[in-house]
């Protein structure tokens, strides 16, 4: 916006810029594409490919309050870190002594779209799909885990995503 302020004041004929909702829209899914190739993660591509098809939407998003979230005065161009963003709507999520990483760490853009999504919970992936999109690693008590996930259980059925009393956010 500011380059083109300053290009529109040098130049003659520079075109206008389309409506700030179309400017949001075609940024965000250049975003979502863009941070699923760096990922390499097939499934995140497949969410970012499948945005036409969004069934749930962030009411501030749905409701077009783009300054809920949006400051277009600010470098980030959001009126928090994105770090902080979520807990000004959210600021009680985490409720219970054992906090998973990326929810104490602010990154809840990890796996949630901030906008909308096909998936329940506003999520990127497929509620089965989400934990192995990050946890690679050798589970604990793996022939139980194998067994659960093949019965087409997810990992929240038995793991808080957020947080938890129990050790490994048990419920």
């Amino acid at each position: 916006m500011t380059v083109h302020k300053i290009t529109t004041t040098i130049f003659d004929g520079v075109p206008s810029l389309p409506p700030t909702e179309q400017l949001c829209q075609e940024y965000h899914e250049a975003k979502v594409t863009e941070e699923a190739a760096k990922a390499n993660a097939p499934a995140l591509a497949l969410a970012a490919q499948n945005k036409k098809a969004a069934i749930k939407g962030h009411p501030p998003y749905m409701e077009k309050r783009c300054n809920d979230c949006h400051d277009k005065s600010t470098d980030s161009g959001l009126i928090k870190p994105k770090d902080q963003i979520c807990f000004v709507c959210h600021p009680t999520i985490i409720k219970k002594y054992y906090v998973h990483g990326p929810v104490s760490v602010g990154a809840c853009l990890d796996c949630h779209d901030p906008h909308s999504s096909g998936q329940p919970a506003l999520l990127k992936v497929e509620k089965k799909d989400l934990c192995a999109v990050c946890h690679k690693e050798k589970r604990i008590a793996e022939s139980m885990h194998k067994k659960v996930t093949e019965s087409g259980m997810a990992c929240t059925d038995c793991h808080d995503p957020h947080d938890g009393d129990a050790k490994y956010f048990l419920r």
